[in-house]
């Protein structure tokens, strides 16, 4: 699988890369060209992946593109249990054990367990876990620029 050159904008010098991806068994894309105008409207480079991404392939171009944070994107309900074994592989790696990597949209087939997805998921090795929600847009807006925009010692982190 190669990188859709459309999928991905230069990189301009200075500017972080986040890493988008789908998770294996999910074939949905708009959820996460939406990440992607999100993160280059945050001023960041961004590298969408696309949908369907095997783990290996996702591995290989985190090592390649050394990004500031991987974002792992899923409306198909099963984005728990493909992060399960996707975070598993990835913190294996050790060029990516200590790399961001966040997992958010529909995890589960049910409504129930939300909280019981967000702490298996980050127990597991995810930085952060997103869940559909009305405040998830915004809490992952703070957590990205956050990551990736890092206050200088002694200064506030300005919002």
């Amino acid at each position: 699988m190669e990188r859709a050159e459309n999928n991905c904008a230069e990189p301009t010098l200075g500017r972080a890369t986040v890493v988008i991806s789908g998770t294996v068994s999910d074939a949905h894309t708009w959820n996460l060209v939406y990440l992607q105008l999100l993160i280059e409207e945050l001023g960041l480079h961004a590298v969408n992946l696309g949908p369907c991404v095997p783990v290996d392939v996702l591995a290989r171009e985190c090592r390649e593109l050394a990004p500031a944070l991987v974002v792992i994107g899923s409306i198909n309900g099963h984005g728990h249990q493909d992060g399960l074994r996707l975070i598993e592989h990835l913190r294996a790696d050790p060029l990516l054990a200590e790399l961001p990597i966040v997992i958010g949209g529909k995890l589960g087939i049910a409504d129930d367990g939300v909280e019981r997805r967000a702490l298996a998921l980050t127990a597991a090795g995810f930085d952060a876990v997103f869940e559909d929600a009305a405040s998830g847009v915004a809490e992952f807006r703070d957590f990205v620029q956050a990551v990736t925009h890092p206050a200088a010692e002694g200064l506030e982190l300005w919002t």
